[in-house]
């Protein structure tokens, strides 16, 4: 399979000279936009943060969040907050955050301000373009202290230790603001320079790796067993259908959690999976037994990596393990060097995706003190709070940049 856009994608141009060339002629220019009000004129200066972006996340491209805001984005109050190199809408893009009021901070009534996410929006660290971490921080803290939002910042669900956690932090440590880390937890990512057998081998035990082989030897007796790769849109809604299907047939069907289960989250998912094949960043995978899917899985490509979004399986056939059989066919993104790492966006301690991926990307969430004495006093009474459950509780908030230093 051809990826060679994918790695002509890859190939940023970091601190291009025409941005700096902006910046140098005028003042950036932050504005909170209702989402209401967005509109196609906004599309390609997005698409352009996106392929730029110092870290990426496909949960806040265009063709992703913009779905998610019709079907679940309905607060009035949600804004998107922007920073344009200069006049906004003709000036490059630079930062990028969905941002709206909530009233609750876990279980206490603290209003506050936080980066929106849906339920399958597993990443909210912002778009921000390469070089201009520590002016989007800046741009986006003074914008809030000058506004009449309530409370603190809350970023929920950032990279941690990568440039914008690093940028936030020497930000708020710059302006003697307090920035917390509240909550962290490792997922599973696969990032390596061998090949998907040596991986393989690598990571599985000699009696764990037999098991598989001899599972997908038993599943070929069955009938014709076939892997298939997908990229771009040919078959798409049928695929999608049959990915809804075997979704819904099983455990999560049976909770109402399935993606098929309510009309929202199926016309979201098929929105984001049409979105995402026509900028060239969809991958699907599946295993088939006789023309019939066992596992069908996701990949949202952005390079230099990859978010494994959803998979489904058959649960019919879980005697073979066609879920495991299918993650291991998808170590074969090793071989074709396009991309640097997939994030599996999976749960900490997943039972099966941690067992076959080594590597662990952190994840947390920050809350950041703005300024102001009611804000000041809310942000120390809930933190204060945090602290004390934290230690009743007796959890560890694991800060993988402390280990580093």
């Amino acid at each position: 399979m051809d990826l060679s856009g994918l790695q002509d994608a890859a190939c940023k141009q970091v601190g291009d000279d025409r941005f700096h060339d902006h910046l140098s002629a005028s003042t950036p220019r932050a504005i909170f936009l209702p989402v209401a009000d967005i509109d196609a004129h906004l599309a390609e200066a997005w698409t352009d943060l996106a392929r730029q972006a110092s870290e990426p996340n496909i949960f806040y491209e265009q063709w992703f969040l913009r779905p998610g805001l019709t079907q679940f984005g309905q607060d009035p109050e949600l804004r998107l907050f922007l920073l344009w190199a200069g006049e906004p809408g003709h000036s490059p893009l630079l930062g990028l955050l969905p941002l709206g009021p909530v009233d609750r901070f876990g279980r206490l009534p603290a209003r506050h301000v936080q980066n929106w996410m849906h339920h399958n929006c597993f990443l909210g660290t912002p778009l921000v373009r390469t070089g201009f971490e520590q002016i989007f921080w800046e741009e986006l803290l003074t914008a809030l202290d000058s506004s009449d939002w309530p409370g603190f910042l809350h970023i929920n669900g950032m990279t941690i230790g990568g440039p914008l956690d690093q940028a936030l932090r020497a930000v708020c440590s710059d302006q003697k603001r307090c920035c917390d880390l509240v909550h962290s937890t490792a997922r599973a990512l696969l990032q390596s320079d061998l090949s998907s057998d040596a991986y393989h081998r690598a990571t599985l035990r000699g009696k764990k790796r037999k098991e598989w082989r001899r599972l997908g030897k038993r599943l070929n007796e069955q009938g014709d067993v076939t892997f298939g790769q997908h990229l771009g849109a040919a078959g798409l809604d049928e695929w999608t259908d049959e990915f809804l299907r075997l979704e819904k047939a099983g455990w999560k069907g049976k909770n109402g959690s399935a993606l098929d289960s309510s009309p929202e989250t199926s016309a979201f998912f098929r929105q984001a999976l049409a979105g995402a094949a026509a900028a060239g960043q969809l991958e699907r995978r599946d295993i088939r037994l006789d023309g019939k899917p066992l596992a069908m899985l996701v990949n949202f490509l952005s390079p230099p990596g990859a978010f494994g979004f959803k998979t489904a399986f058959d649960e019919e056939y879980s005697r073979f393990s066609p879920g495991v059989l299918l993650q291991i066919e998808n170590l074969k993104f090793l071989d074709l060097r396009a991309l640097q790492w997939i994030d599996s966006c999976a749960s900490q301690d997943h039972p099966m995706i941690d067992s076959l991926w080594s590597d662990r990307r952190h994840i947390g969430r920050f809350s950041i003190e703005l300024q102001g004495l009611c804000r000041r006093a809310v942000f120390r009474g809930v933190r204060l709070g945090e602290t004390l459950m934290t230690k009743i509780k007796g959890r560890t908030i694991v800060d993988p940049t402390e280990r580093s230093q």
